[in-house]
């Protein structure tokens, strides 16, 4: 059968570690020696033009319907195909070229929407008591993810050097845990915004529940609709939300949200490699709209600002990896609830996301790196080393 023969050819260079594949007439190949990480079952033919348009999206969608189901471990199925150079996901024969994506204030909105407004309730599920949905920073190997992403805030907030008294604004502020953290522990005036309805809710509500109104403030706004200044801006997983065309603009807003001299610190998924950044599956059924830009794009655009300067670059790379796997581990725990919410494709849907990305991450496909950055000459009002991000970190507790 030509489908078959083509599957073997996909196959024989798409993994780097021994692969079982059952075929939907009952035959079993195995690729690579040795025993079998996992094992592959196709249930049915999946037409090979749609493999070849769309590989990630194809398969993405035929694991969520059940025409796929996966034996074994299935982050590291991804990862050994994200490891082989000439896989499906990789080679230069399934590329394609990047979608144009909108995101005007309105489309952006809606994207956001989509993905953060599924529930507050969903998110708790399987995130930790900080509703942090963010990678975490492991001080330790011992760290709990609650404990990690505590880190993960106060060494962000930490980086920035900040003086009580100074304000902060954090782009894409989440569930308000870090411009509350900056407030209560840093006795800094904290301003967050966001698109997600729920997460300001939330965050609204927290703040009135904690006594402060005066120093925390929380906006459903698009950030590219400010004006004030702050002493130090912050945002967290949000560039890979603003979509390739409009990277320049979001460093620009950076830069003019800041105070002359002032520190950012920007936390978010980029790439160590050239790439689309842009995959299919995740476009359409996850994150609407994202791209995931590399270090070259995100240091020629800050320099493109014209004013601000990187201090220090630091990837984190390993911790995202760990904090997805944390994150599945929560899932899999609450999968009935889950499905019983939203239904077996959703939850396929969201397994698979979880534990794909924390394969992006073990192969290095992705990375996540934090920026620290100056408008104006680097580290003009940081001290003269790094020492003082893990001095500062020992005092409050990330250790």
């Amino acid at each position: 059968m030509l489908d078959k023969t083509i599957y073997k050819q996909i196959f024989k260079s798409s993994f780097s570690a021994p692969i079982d594949v059952e075929f939907w007439d009952g035959e079993e190949v195995s690729y690579g020696d040795g025993d079998a990480i996992a094992k592959i079952i196709l249930h049915e033919i999946i037409p090979i033009k749609d493999i070849m348009a769309h590989a990630s999206l194809t398969f993405g969608e035929a694991y969520m319907d059940g025409k796929i189901d996966i034996q074994g471990n299935l982050q590291k199925l991804v990862s050994t195909i994200y490891s082989s150079q000439e896989s499906f996901l990789n080679g230069s024969k399934f590329a394609k070229l990047i979608p144009k994506q909108s995101h005007t204030e309105k489309t952006s909105k809606a994207d956001v929407q989509s993905h953060y407004d599924i529930g507050n309730d969903f998110y708790e599920m399987w995130l930790d008591p900080t509703m942090t949905y963010s990678c975490a920073y492991f001080a330790d190997e011992k760290d709990s993810l609650e404990d990690a992403q505590w880190n993960k805030v106060r060494h962000i907030l930490n980086k920035l050097h900040p003086q009580p008294g100074e304000t902060l604004l954090d782009i894409g502020c989440g569930w308000g845990t870090l411009i509350i953290t900056a407030a209560k522990e840093y006795n800094l005036e904290a301003t967050g915004v966001t698109l997600s309805q729920q997460q300001y809710d939330f965050v609204s509500e927290k703040i009135k529940a904690e006594g402060l109104e005066d120093r925390v403030h929380v906006y459903l706004e698009d950030y590219r609709e400010l004006e004030q200044t702050y002493d130090h801006v912050t945002s967290v997983g949000m560039f890979e939300h603003v979509g390739k065309e409009n990277l320049q603009e979001y460093f620009m807003q950076v830069n003019n949200r800041l105070v002359d001299n002032g520190t950012a610190l920007i936390h978010g998924i980029t790439g160590q490699h050239d790439g689309a950044g842009v995959d299919a599956w995740i476009n359409k059924y996850i994150f609407p709209g994202g791209y995931i830009p590399n270090i070259a794009e995100n240091i020629n655009h800050i320099m493109h600002t014209g004013s601000l300067q990187v201090d220090d670059i630091e990837p984190l790379r390993r911790h995202y990896q760990r904090t997805l796997e944390i994150w599945t581990q929560n899932f899999h725990k609450v999968d009935e609830e889950v499905i019983s919410a939203y239904g077996e494709r959703f939850y396929r849907m969201w397994d698979l996301y979880l534990q794909a990305c924390a394969a992006s991450f073990e192969s290095g496909n992705i990375d996540v790196v934090q920026y620290l950055l100056t408008k104006g000459p680097s580290g003009t009002k940081l001290p003269m080393t790094r020492s003082y991000i893990y001095h500062a970190d020992v005092a409050h507790g990330v250790q």
